[in-house]
């Protein structure tokens, strides 16, 4: 927990001690460059839609992958309600894949023709490994968090007053980044928190290591959705 006492790292969380310990590739992860020319207005609409083709293909890796943690809730959790705000997650996605479904042919996007990219295989498969089941819960409440709440952070980023987010994103900005939603990722952070407050050495290592590559991931899922990668 390099440089804080563990009384330290209780009071702020665990998590916003590794987000402070880890703030550059956290930044990039939020404040990437496909971000900031949504904010701005800047945005080449082209990446719009090569990241809406690519990030249906990933939620719908994402729903199993949610499903695995409701298990593991069942199994390990120490607080009923856990599962409650985990279910609330998957309902959402139902939702969420039926908004792709009719954002994409605005943009002519025809979804059944999207193949997936490296960066979206990359994360797929890293969202598999977490399902084994030798994969501890700490560990995946942890990554589902992180997985939310850069989309929440990031896309609220665009709707602060003076961006200049174009209005045809609006709608998609305020899908991420309301607070309704932001709501829901601070519930995920106080499950993983509780969960890493009385977590072994080894527990925390795999799940610093786990959401080091999710943000990794979410850098290169943006710049491949920019066309650099």
């Amino acid at each position: 927990m390099e440089g804080k006492t563990r009384e330290e790292v209780e009071k702020s969380g665990m998590i916003d001690t590794w987000l402070m310990k880890h703030r550059l590739i956290y930044t990039g992860a939020t404040r990437h460059p496909l971000i900031l020319s949504i904010r701005d207005g800047t945005v080449d609409l082209s990446a719009y839609k090569r990241w809406l083709g690519q990030d249906y293909i990933f939620v719908r890796a994402f729903v199993p992958f949610v499903a695995s943690i409701l298990i593991k809730a069942w199994k390990e959790s120490d607080d009923a309600t856990d599962m409650e705000v985990i279910l609330s997650g998957m309902a959402s996605l139902n939702d969420e894949i039926a908004w792709f479904k009719s954002e994409a042919p605005k943009w002519g996007v025809q979804l059944t023709d999207i193949v997936p990219q490296k960066a979206n295989q990359d994360y797929c498969r890293f969202l598999e490994s977490l399902m084994s089941l030798d994969v501890k819960y700490t560990v995946v409440i942890t990554v589902f968090w992180a997985i939310e709440a850069v989309y929440q952070t990031s896309f609220a980023l665009c709707l602060e007053d003076g961006s200049k987010t174009p209005a045809e994103l609006r709608e998609t900005c305020q899908r991420w980044g309301n607070d309704g939603f932001g709501q829901y990722c601070n519930s995920l952070k106080k499950i993983a928190n509780r969960r890493l407050e009385k977590a072994s050495d080894d527990v925390l290592s795999a799940v610093e290591v786990a959401l080091l590559r999710v943000l990794e991931l979410e850098v290169e899922f943006w710049n491949m959705s920019r066309g650099d990668a």
